[in-house]
Formats: C-alpha cells, sequence, structure tokens
C-alpha cells in the first residue's frame, strides 16, 4: 500500500525505520520489531492530520496556565520520554510527588498514570491541563485559549472536519500523536527474530534469570514487559505518609501502597527509577529486588529474596541493557 507522503515523513521523523510486516487499518503507521500495534479506539481513528495536531499540542506550553509547562516538559524526546528526574516540576516551579513514566510504548498499557487513574490515553492527556501542580489551568481555559489562536483553526479542521476546540478534541489528538511513540528493535528482538549473535553469552544467561531464578517475567511479561498491573514492592511504605498509590483511585485496601508495572524496554534512558525516583541506577533496583523489596503490612505476595549471586545480578543487568530499542527522538515543532 502507498502511504501518502505527510505519514512517510511523520514516520522517518519519529525514528520508528523498522517494522514487522503489521498489516491493521486501524493503526496504519509501521510497528517496530518485537511491538504489535496499539489498539486504536473506534471513535478516535488515527489519521496524519490528528498526529500532527497532536505533535503540536503536545510541544505547546499555551495549556498551562502561566505557558511554561508542555506535556513535552515532563515528558522530553531527548529524555526517553520522561524529565529523569526523581520527582517532576510544574508551573510556578511546583514539585509533584512522582517520578513521570514514559511515554515511550504507553499505547500498550490498560491503564495510565502510575495509579492507574485514567482508562485511556485520551483522558491521561487531559488531566495534568488541569492539575493545579503540573499545569494550573483549566479545561475551559485551555479550550478558550487555543480558539483564539488562529493558526489552529487549520489544524483542528484538517483533524476533525472543523475548526470547533474542545476539550475532547484535545485529548484526542495528544493520544493519537502519543499512539505513534513506539520503541522496539532491540537487541532482545533481533534475537528473538531469529539472528542469533543479536545478544551476548551473558544476555542470554540473563534471559534465562529473567524467566526463572529472578521471576522477573511473573509481571514483567509480554513484549511491553510489564502486566499493566499494580504491585506493593514496599518502595516508599517506610515514610510517615507514605504514597498509597493504587488505593488512592480504587479504595480498596489490597491496592495501599500498589503502583503499575513500568514497561523494561528503553531504561537506559529513564532513570531514576520507580515510582518516586529514589532509585538511581538498574544495579540498585536489581538489588532491591533480589534483598524482596520493602517489608510492608500490604507487600505484594510475590516478592521475595532471590538469592541472586553477584555475576548473576551482572548478566540480568546485561540482558535489561538488551531491550534498549531504538530511541524515538524528534524536535518540537514549530508551534501556530
Amino acid at each position: 500500500m502507498k502511504r501518502p507522503l505527510a505519514l512517510v515523513l511523520i514516520i522517518l521523523f519519529a525514528g520508528n525505520l523498522r517494522s514487522d510486516a503489521v498489516d491493521d487499518p486501524t493503526y496504519p503507521n509501521p510497528v517496530p520489531l518485537g511491538l504489535k500495534a496499539p489498539d486504536v479506539p473506534a471513535d478516535n481513528p488515527m489519521t496524519d492530520a490528528k498526529i500532527a495536531l497532536g505533535k503540536a499540542l503536545f510541544f505547546d506550553p499555551r495549556l498551562s496556565g502561566d505557558k511554561t509547562v508542555s506535556c513535552a516538559t515532563c515528558h522530553d524526546p531527548s529524555k526517553g520520554w520522561t524529565d529523569r528526574a526523581a520527582v517532576s516540576t510544574g508551573i510556578k516551579g511546583q514539585r509533584g510527588g512522582r517520578s513521570a513514566p514514559t511515554v515511550l510504548n504507553s499505547a500498550h498499557m490498560e491503564l495510565q498514570f502510575w495509579d492507574g487513574r485514567a482508562s485511556s490515553l485520551e483522558e491521561q492527556a487531559i488531566g495534568p491541563i488541569q492539575n493545579p501542580i503540573e499545569m494550573g489551568f483549566t479545561h475551559e481555559g485551555c479550550v478558550a485559549r487555543l480558539s483564539s489562536i488562529a493558526g489552529y483553526a487549520p489544524l483542528f479542521r484538517a483533524a476533525f472536519g472543523d475548526e470547533a476546540v474542545s476539550i475532547d478534541r484535545i485529548g484526542k489528538a495528544i493520544a493519537t500523536f502519543e499512539r505513534t511513540v513506539l520503541s522496539g528493535n532491540s537487541p532482545f528482538d533481533r534475537w528473538q527474530a531469529g539472528k542469533k549473535n543479536a545478544m551476548s553469552a551473558a544476555a542470554r544467561r540473563g534471559f534465562n534469570l529473567f524467566h526463572g531464578k529472578a521471576n522477573c517475567a511473573i509481571c514483567h511479561d509480554g513484549f511491553n514487559f510489564s502486566d499493566s498491573d499494580f504491585h506493593n514492592l514496599g518502595v516508599g511504605m517506610a515514610a510517615p505518609s507514605p504514597d498509597l498509590g493504587r488505593y488512592e483511585t480504587t479504595k480498596q485496601d489490597k491496592d495501599r501502597g500498589a503502583f503499575k508495572t513500568p514497561t523494561l524496554r528503553n531504561l537506559k534512558d529513564t532513570a531514576p527509577y520507580m515510582h518516586d525516583g529514589s532509585q538511581a541506577t538498574l544495579r540498585e533496583v536489581v538489588e532491591f529486588y533480589n534483598k524482596g523489596g520493602e517489608k510492608n503490612s500490604h507487600l505484594d505476595g510475590r516478592m521475595k529474596p532471590l538469592n541472586l549471586t553477584p555475576p548473576e545480578v551482572d548478566d540480568l543487568l546485561t540482558f535489561l541493557d538488551a531491550l534498549n530499542g531504538d530511541r524515538v527522538a524528534l524536535k518540537a515543532p514549530k508551534l501556530p
């Protein structure tokens, strides 16, 4: 199928140059080796025009109250689509309580945010706009401001058929752009595809540990290395007033201190780790798991001491390094 020139340019600009031969009419972009095409909502089909609009909105600080913070502020393509900070900073220098999760492959997560409070990328995209610590605006104010910017009118018309700006359309456009932020084609993916020398002997030993003694795959499973579920590892639970994570959304006791399992892809670009950014290196993370997490009354029952030896820790880290795929790096577009 011949692709429109605009779509080809978007693909090349995003850096997703390697593809499985995925033929999915709902997802018309190439899919990196090792991944599947993301699900696309029936009420928000992907189009070149909507991707272009979503990209502009993603980088536009005018979506925030004081025009200083955009989505890309905390999800910077040059920083693995995070801000590489322990906790993120919003308008007026306000610091949040959690580390910004990467946008990479977030299209494959069933729920969004560390606590899963958003059921879709569309819902997630508009949440920070009205968060007083993050973008500190209102949905109504954002819609009014974008409606007053003449350059956005043709973009909304191309994406949705008319120039009307709404918070629903803003969310749909940003989510559509985010569905193009996919990374695969890692050494592991090439090894899985049959290239025997794509992973070193140490990485292959690490792979066996990952699925065996280290028991990582019990939660970090599937092609995105996440079960999209929520677990209490004990991170931060010793604090006087710990962040209760998923519990704040569900109010179910079992969810106290539980946070979403992140993808393990491209970890070299997304330090520091854990929901509070409390662990600076992957070695710290592996050693944390090796000791069985941090004990607390709601610790996930699957958290047990692993008794990995130092050489086994090294091999596991080598395998995690083999999950680093193509970077999806792009520059901010010229804004309307």
